[in-house]
């Protein structure tokens, strides 16, 4: 299994900066190429404390690409609905070279209704728009010359530059919270999933799904799968549980903030079950969440047998991208965290 890092903000001006918080993570990804992590990871958000402080990926992973000279570099993800192809493409593969063709370039539909509001972009074109907006980035990176008329985008004969590092192109991910269809979609597609047990769910079942979906289609290999945790590694687990617990629980309460429109009237064809989710997730705490190993945190050997659980429970997968920093847990806490799973739990998980 591979272990990388990924950040997501989940702060506001009135708990730190944004440039206390991309400094503090710069911090972290110095730890990244000692301890061996694989990759370092980010998401596209706007307006809210929830993912907010990350309104292009793109940005943050230019610089750690510099700090980083062997982890992969992950949108995680990118949000066709938001932007133009043209732009995401070109943006893309000017990060493939700067980071000397590490990049894995994650997409995902977007799922904040307010920030559909916002936007300007109706709820109910988002799968169209990721679709199209995917397929149009995918033959941009590939191809030369390109000329597609779509629905939300038109254009005729394009060489999108720079040239990817990586060809074709970078490795595609596709994000997937709960919905079937979106596992079968990216394993038809051939494309690597990223998905978050944070919800739940039959996890087992979405990913035998994805595979499914990838060797009906014709594609070698089982494919990649990218799961997300929090985690928290201390050599005392009482001390661990009450570090992690306060963090991650605001955590959860904002991510139900942030997502509260699904459940105050919010609706889309290409959501169904959304409130489902979300009155599920505003349930949810530190202690759920450790019980069902969406959450490692404690010693090493707990850590180990949380793992050992959960891949028990869902199967093997190939990618763990662990959130080290999440809410306002205190840097030091965080670098302490990283050390001693890098030194004493990594190298059980990559050997």
């Amino acid at each position: 299994m591979q272990v990388g890092i990924q950040f997501f903000p989940d702060v506001g001006p009135e708990v730190k900066s944004g440039r206390d918080y991309w400094q503090e993570a710069l911090r972290l990804v110095g730890l990244v190429d000692r301890y061996g992590y694989s990759h370092v990871r980010t998401v596209e958000h706007y307006f809210h404390a929830y993912g907010g402080y990350s309104p292009n990926p793109i940005v943050f992973l230019a610089a750690a690409s510099q700090i980083t000279r062997h982890a992969r570099l992950v949108t995680g993800a990118v949000l066709p609905a938001f932007g133009h192809p043209l732009k995401i493409a070109a943006e893309l593969a000017m990060l493939d070279a700067l980071c000397d063709g590490r990049l894995d370039a994650g997409f995902a539909r977007a799922f904040l209704p307010h920030e559909f509001e916002r936007f300007g972009v109706k709820l109910d074109d988002s799968r169209a728009r990721f679709d199209e907006g995917v397929e149009m980035v995918r033959r941009l990176l590939e191809e030369e010359d390109v000329s597609i008329q779509g629905r939300f985008h038109s254009f005729s004969n394009v060489t999108s530059l720079p040239r990817p590092t990586q060809l074709p192109r970078p490795p595609i991910y596709i994000a997937a919270l709960a919905t079937r269809e979106s596992f079968e979609r990216a394993g038809a597609s051939g494309y690597g999933i990223m998905a978050i047990p944070m919800a739940g769910g039959a996890m087992r079942e979405l990913l035998d799904t994805y595979r499914e979906s990838r060797a009906r289609a014709g594609h070698e290999g089982p494919g990649t799968v990218m799961l997300a945790f929090h985690m928290l590694c201390h050599l005392d687990q009482e001390e661990a549980n009450r570090l992690a617990r306060a963090p991650l629980n605001r955590y959860l309460k904002s991510l139900v903030e942030a997502a509260s429109d699904w459940t105050s009237g919010a609706a889309s064809a290409d959501y169904l079950g959304y409130d489902k989710v979300i009155e599920a997730l505003s349930r949810e705490n530190f202690d759920t969440q450790v019980a069902k190993c969406a959450a490692w945190v404690g010693t090493p050997e707990r850590i180990l047998d949380t793992v050992q659980t959960y891949r028990r429970q869902v199967g093997d997968f190939e990618i763990a991208s662990l959130q080290v920093n999440f809410n306002d847990l205190p840097l030091p806490v965080a670098e302490a965290s990283m050390r001693l799973f890098g030194e004493k739990v990594l190298p059980y998980l990559a050997g």
